[in-house]
């Protein structure tokens, strides 16, 4: 039988291979969009985007996570959950039609009427797969999680290409979602062998809410401060503004996502296991936090050191804008999945409360914050979000030292050699590369030195995480 620590393995090989080719083909189709489309078209989809997400969580309810926190949930437990998901969606979705006139004033938009209708189709199909998602997550069923991703990921954005080169504008983004989610939704069902059946018996989302509504009243809070500069920026800036802030994040997104998406499809199903052995389950959380660290500073560092080359190779120049906010970006975004594996710990305790409340308390900084530098402008905002989120980590840190044990010197010891070791290779090849002139030979080479300085580093200091991912990896 396979072992925990081997599951894990084979978790976070999959979970890094749908995220990786899910954003190396985001990455591609990335580029096709931008050039096809125009920074207005990007800004009008990302002012409706919060009330997608928002619409999303609300109609998932945290049922997936709760799902995945009972030590055997029942058939009856995933069905109850089912109907319910599908009866919340359509209502949510009867009142979002009824509304897009509201949103649409909001923006001083009177197109996102039609928009909102549309995308807002999204969440109602989604909801058919979150029973299916919640058995292969709850049962670590990777593969099968990262071929439905894989498979939609193509399929939405082969739609999203063509329907872009026809001439549909910001249509071909909304479309692109709504093929995702579909496509994403049907290969679930082919893979979860867990089937609904016509009787709802209501009790286990009853029992299961008391939790699973902290988890939900979290993700939407989560997907605000997300997205908060998208909704201040849509109402006091304009759509060309928007689209080149927007266009800095998904980029960002897409790099910290590959590995935030990884270690999310194990952390908590592993953290959950181990909640009777409190030592083992700091080992684990250790190791997961290294690991990430190991690959997050690098790669996001690295990234915000060539954004302005990728940026004006890929999209063109007319995105300049957009490459001084990913270069800031990618700051925050190294630390983002340190954040999320310490909040999966504080879940996995069934402390859905501290988690609810940590979220609120970003948000409410997030929005007093923003509000206040409106007038400063795009950068300082960005910065401002940048700085706080990576503050926050440590706000994270304080709950699971309380949980767990893991104290600061800890976290610290986990964290400054990968961090430190990034900064500075990054710092060395700028300015050992700052002469090129040429942007493609300029890009290839700070790839290629800052990777080979940083593996050097790794190899020289006997880094135990390069030797266990070089194993594993030679195995596969």
């Amino acid at each position: 039988m396979e072992s925990l620590k081997e599951k894990t393995a084979r978790g976070l090989f999959w979970g890094g291979m749908n995220n990786g080719v899910q954003q190396l083909i985001g990455l591609l189709t990335g580029i096709i969009l931008g050039r096809l489309l125009s920074p207005g078209d990007f800004g009008l989809v990302a002012m409706i985007t919060i009330f997608s997400v928002v619409a999303t969580e609300l109609q998932s309810s945290g049922f997936k996570t709760a799902l995945t926190n009972l030590e055997h949930p029942t058939a009856n437990d995933y069905n109850s959950v089912f109907w319910f998901n599908i009866v919340v969606s359509v209502c949510i979705y009867a009142v979002l039609f009824f509304c897009a006139p509201l949103i649409a004033d909001y923006y001083h938009r009177p197109e996102l009427v039609a928009l909102c209708r549309y995308a807002f189709l999204g969440f109602v199909v989604s909801s058919f797969g979150l029973a299916q998602s919640a058995w292969l997550f709850k049962n670590l069923r990777t593969k099968q999680q990262a071929k439905s991703g894989m498979t939609a990921i193509v399929v939405s954005n082969v739609v999203g290409i063509v329907m872009a080169w026809q001439g549909f504008a910001y249509w071909a983004i909304a479309t692109q979602t709504i093929v995702y989610i579909l496509t994403n939704t049907l290969m679930l069902w082919h893979y979860s062998p867990w089937r609904p059946t016509l009787s709802w018996d209501s009790g286990p989302v009853r029992r299961m809410f008391r939790f699973s509504c902290k988890i939900m009243a979290s993700a939407i809070l989560t997907q605000v401060n997300n997205n908060i500069l998208n909704i201040i920026l849509g109402r006091y800036y304009s759509a060309h503004q928007t689209g080149h802030y927007n266009q800095a994040y998904q980029w960002n997104y897409k790099a910290s996502y590959t590995l935030q998406g990884m270690v999310q499809t194990v952390a908590q199903p592993v953290f959950v296991d181990l909640n009777d052995d409190r030592e083992r389950q700091l080992r684990a959380l250790r190791k997961l936090v290294r690991f990430t660290a190991f690959v997050s500073f690098p790669l996001l560092f690295g990234f915000s050191l060539v954004a302005k080359e990728f940026i004006v190779l890929a999209i063109t120049d007319r995105w300049l804008i957009s490459a001084g906010y990913l270069q800031i970006l990618c700051l925050c975004g190294a630390f983002t999945p340190l954040c999320t594996l310490m909040s999966n710990l504080i879940i996995s305790k069934g402390r859905s409360d501290i988690y609810m409340w940590c979220t609120l308390a970003l948000g409410l900084c997030e929005i007093a914050l923003m509000l206040s530098l409106t007038s400063w402008g795009v950068q300082p905002m960005v910065v401002a979000f940048t700085v706080l989120n990576i503050v926050w980590l440590l706000v994270w840190h304080a709950f699971v030292w309380r949980l767990t044990g893991y104290s600061l010197l800890m976290l610290l010891a986990d964290i400054l050699p990968f961090a430190l070791t990034a900064a500075a290779t990054m710092l060395i090849t700028h300015y050992a590369t700052c002469r090129i002139s040429n942007l493609w030979l300029l890009l290839a080479a700070r790839i290629a030195m800052a990777g080979i300085l940083y593996l050097a580093v790794m190899k020289i200091a006997h880094a135990k995480i390069l030797d266990d991912a070089i194993r594993y990896l030679s195995r596969r």
